[in-house]
């Protein structure tokens, strides 16, 4: 009963932070999208890219389920290049959605079709013997991070986040630099 509950605990969990991360992109431009706003590059499209690695390897290859797509491997000059984190101008913003959802669904597919003790392998994990428990684990981490930097983000882009819109959030920002500025004294 417990596995049962667990399992549908954070299937939907991992289900409701995958639309938070799609909506992270909705309205903006495909400039925006694909602008790195970091040193190291990140970008929105990216992070949905990686993601879409993330789902289909994880909850899929893992447990004998490929999915029917090409994934580089980590031994690959692409993913060594950090490839898998942005989107060339040859791939539109409609195709990495596409590939997302369709790697989610293939992902689902998996989560819904064993149970949570399901034995796999990682083999480049330091204990690669696990279970679903804790793959499903993993990409609900990986995804639950990577949705934090799709924020900030996007906050940096327009401004748009999910705070609380009765604050006063300018009075607040003030408020903590203010703080900071004092405790450098």
């Amino acid at each position: 009963m417990i596995d049962d509950f667990a399992k549908a605990y954070l299937h939907d969990a991992l289900r409701s932070v995958r639309e938070s991360l799609l909506s992270k992109v909705e309205g903006l431009s495909e400039y925006d999208v694909r602008r790195p706003l970091t040193h190291t590059g990140t970008n929105l499209l990216g992070l949905i890219k990686h993601l879409t690695m993330t789902e289909a390897r994880y909850l899929g290859e893992i447990f004998g389920r490929p999915y029917p797509d090409p994934l580089p491997s980590y031994t690959d000059p692409d993913y060594a290049n950090r490839h898998h984190l942005w989107v060339t101008e040859h791939e539109t913003h409609a195709q990495i959605l596409t590939n997302y959802h369709r790697a989610c669904t293939h992902a689902d597919a998996t989560i819904e079709a064993l149970p949570i003790d399901t034995r796999a392998t990682v083999p480049w994990w330091p204990r690669p013997d696990v279970m679903l428990f804790n793959v499903l684990v993993h990409v609900l981490t990986e995804t639950n991070r990577h949705t934090g930097h799709a924020d900030i983000l996007r906050e940096q882009l327009d401004g748009t986040t999910n705070a609380d819109p009765t604050v006063d959030w300018a009075a607040h920002r003030a408020q903590i630099e203010a703080a900071a500025r004092a405790a450098r004294s």
